[in-house]
């Protein structure tokens, strides 16, 4: 008796975990797909859709929504995916924005266990993961690896996104993944 329940049991859990695999797939395919029509979405629109940090939305929108390690998948390949497809930005800049999302949801889960603060926890990972990309890309423009300002998006806007983004992870997250 305690064979089959262990096997029903089983049986179960690869079912939702099918689940999972198939919402994180259809997650991503539309994560991928806004990555690749952001370009002609911001020239529809003119207006710069890099101010409202479009890839950071579906990092922490998968962070919420799915599991863990899918945020972790996008935070590598959504910056090489864009670059790959559209050639922007430029390779370097591609790696600085692939790291700075990596640490952002990396920081995350780290604080999110020892802080119990969702809201500290989802603003001090954006606003830590900004810092050390902006200090890599100072180097990286001071060396001359790339090229532009240091700041495209004014730090205001960046901090206004940076309370919206961890006040969604402070509502949202307790209700689809716990």
């Amino acid at each position: 008796m305690l064979v089959k329940y262990r096997f029903v049991m089983e049986t179960i859990k690869l079912d939702l975990d099918k689940k999972d695999v198939i919402f994180s797939s259809v997650f991503n395919i539309a994560a991928v797909s806004v990555v690749y029509f952001l370009p002609a979405i911001s020239h529809l629109f003119s207006f710069p859709l890099y101010y409202i940090d479009p890839m950071r939305i579906l990092i922490l929108l998968s962070l919420v929504h799915t599991k863990k390690e899918n945020a972790i998948l996008l935070a590598i390949t959504l910056p090489l995916f864009s670059f790959l497809i559209s050639g922007h930005p430029v390779f370097a800049k591609s790696g600085l924005i692939l790291s700075e999302l990596l640490i952002n949801v990396l920081l995350f889960v780290f604080l999110e266990k020892k802080v119990k603060n969702l809201f500290f926890a989802g603003f001090s990972s954006i606003i830590v993961s900004k810092a050390i990309y902006y200090v890599a890309k100072y180097f990286m423009i001071s060396i001359g690896v790339i090229n532009g300002n240091l700041f495209s998006t004014p730090v205001y806007i960046q901090l206004i996104m940076s309370l919206l983004f961890a006040g969604y992870i402070y509502i949202f997250i307790n209700k689809t993944s716990k």
